[in-house]
């Protein structure tokens, strides 16, 4: 059973540990490029590692949340935070510079969304929908205050000093960790008729292979063009023809969006399947990249396509915790959305450099055309998904056939 406290505790763990990892490099990217004197290639490289290590150890982290708990597994990533943190802080050499990233890497694959999410499904089986769109209210808010706290705190201290300001940040977020049980949702109690009856329709081989792809394409496209969009939307949207000091200010309303967005998601909560949201909020992508093609030339099409994709993102990164718990098994959550989820980190990595690559040779229209067809890719398999949902309860095609003769 999941408590108040529990969401209570993950949700100021997500908010903590966002902005400390994952947007360190936002805050300090420049400093470190300065001080350091190496190409930003080579620093900006370091989160690329960390995201293809998140990638890589996706599957064992979610088979350790499975067999010792999430709280254990985070409150172990909290740890490798404040040591990434700390081994940032004294780098001075490539080499421990980019090993430092693959320790931030594993520690942000064990304490951010995708952790929490399976933490959330061990503790309250599909009763977890509401609590992972509560904690993903307060971790969309990571960068809103963690990019001004870590620029004050570098004007004081230099981002070095920062860096061990944030250490202290990450060893704070271990007792919120280590307050979560390590119990299963209904570990003891024999399933019931109608639990039966309301099993998953993604339990038998072919339903599951299908459903694990649909997810796994969505997850992996969505992730790729948040890494790009992320990396480049105020340099695209400054090349379609805005100022740039306005091109910050208008990307800034993505974030707006994507909290907005979550909150109504959880105020009107159980009006709309996950897989149903799912496909909302896919549909609401290609429409924005479309109408941001207009952006540069109007400013109420850059605003509508900054606010628009941050609500579209935010709701997805709700149903890539959510949609597993109505389509698969939730006995092995962890390890087997770990699985589908890796290549997803990979395909993050290589975006920004993607994207960039796209927009140097051809364009800031064409980076738009591209995740325009992207987005569209993304709304025919949350469509397939919603079509598997709606199907009645998987038939366990690995049973026996029934006795025609009663016997």
């Amino acid at each position: 059973m999941i408590k108040r406290r529990h969401v209570l505790c993950l949700g100021l763990s997500q908010l903590v540990c966002w902005g400390i990892s994952f947007y360190l490099i936002g805050v300090f990217g420049e400093l470190m490029v300065a001080d350091l004197g190496w190409p930003p290639t080579l620093v900006y490289g370091g989160f690329s590692a960390a995201l293809l290590t998140m990638g890589l150890t996706s599957p064992w982290v979610g088979r350790a949340i499975d067999r010792h708990g999430g709280g254990r597994v985070m409150a172990a990533g909290s740890v490798l935070t404040a040591a990434g943190c700390v081994g940032l802080a004294v780098a001075e050499t490539l080499p421990l510079y980019y090993l430092v990233w693959v320790c931030l890497g594993v520690a942000m694959r064990a304490t951010l969304y995708d952790a929490a999410f399976a933490t959330l499904a061990r503790l309250g089986g599909s009763g977890a929908q509401q609590p992972i769109a509560q904690i993903t209210l307060l971790g969309g808010l990571a960068s809103t205050a963690f990019w001004p706290i870590g620029h004050g705190l570098a004007e004081v201290f230099g981002w070095r000093g920062a860096l061990l300001a944030y250490a202290g940040f990450a060893v704070l977020t271990l007792p919120l960790h280590l307050a979560i049980p390590a119990h299963r949702h209904q570990d003891s109690a024999a399933p019931s008729p109608a639990a039966a009856e309301a099993r998953p329709p993604a339990t038998t081989g072919r339903t599951r292979l299908v459903a694990a792809s649909l997810y796994a394409l969505i997850i992996t496209l969505i992730n790729g063009l948040n890494a790009g969009l992320s990396a480049h939307m105020i340099a695209a949207l400054t090349e379609l023809g805005l100022a740039a000091t306005l091109a910050v200010t208008v990307a800034s309303l993505r974030g707006v969006g994507q909290s907005a967005a979550r909150l109504v998601a959880i105020l009107f909560a159980g009006w709309m399947r996950p897989t149903d949201l799912n496909l909302l909020a896919a549909a609401i992508l290609p429409v924005c990249f479309t109408v941001g093609l207009a952006s540069g030339g109007h400013l109420a099409a850059a605003v509508f396509f900054a606010f628009f994709y941050g609500a579209g993102n935010g709701l997805l990164s709700i149903t890539r915790g959510t949609v597993p718990l109505v389509l698969f098994d939730l006995h092995d959550y962890g390890a087997y959305v770990g699985k589908l989820l890796a290549p997803s980190f990979v395909v993050a990595a290589a975006a920004p450099m993607a994207f960039a690559a796209v927009i140097e040779r051809f364009g800031a229209v064409s980076a738009f055309v591209v995740a325009i067809a992207l987005a569209a890719v993304v709304v025919a398999a949350a469509l397939g998904l919603k079509l598997l949902a709606d199907r009645p309860p998987a038939f366990d095609d690995s049973a026996p056939p029934p006795d025609p003769g009663g016997r």
